[in-house]
């Protein structure tokens, strides 16, 4: 408590006064400023979540390829397809999508598309992972344009 005090005091000071409202006014002592200084906007990965756990549905896929449970891994690649290519979209990255519409289409439980090879199929269960690994390190955005 008494470290804000000393703040508002300091700030205060420079100021001079308190703003009409009698609160007062952060923005004429200088304060926002030299926080925004020291904490720029830094980018944000929106679409970071989603890849890192499509990611670890994939490995696990690869290896339960032909088994019971690969249609639950391609529930789960496909939505999470899905949701990567809603974020990039709401970003204006639209160029993102032309990697993940594949995967979309490619992991689709309702139209499953059979790939007979076992080997092609895990080959492509580890080519989706770092396609979604440069989605979501590369789709980024910084606070100056934000989702929507």
């Amino acid at each position: 408590m008494a470290g804000r005090q000393v703040a508002v005091a300091a700030a205060e000071e420079a100021a001079g006064s308190r703003a009409p409202g009698g609160e007062l006014n952060f923005v004429q002592a200088g304060i926002f400023e030299r926080v925004s200084a020291t904490y720029p906007n830094r980018p944000r990965r929106v679409a970071l979540p989603a890849a890192i756990l499509a990611v670890l549905v994939l490995l696990v896929g690869a290896g339960v390829v032909g088994t019971e449970i690969f249609t639950i891994v391609r529930y789960i690649v496909s939505i999470l397809a899905l949701i990567c290519v809603v974020l990039v979209w709401q970003v204006r990255q639209w160029w993102w999508a032309v990697g993940l519409i594949p995967i979309a289409i490619l992991w689709n439980p309702i139209f499953p598309i059979e790939i007979a090879d076992v080997q092609l199929l895990q080959g492509l269960h580890y080519t989706a992972a770092l396609v979604f690994i440069a989605v979501g390190v590369g789709a980024r955005v910084t606070d100056s344009t934000s989702r929507g």
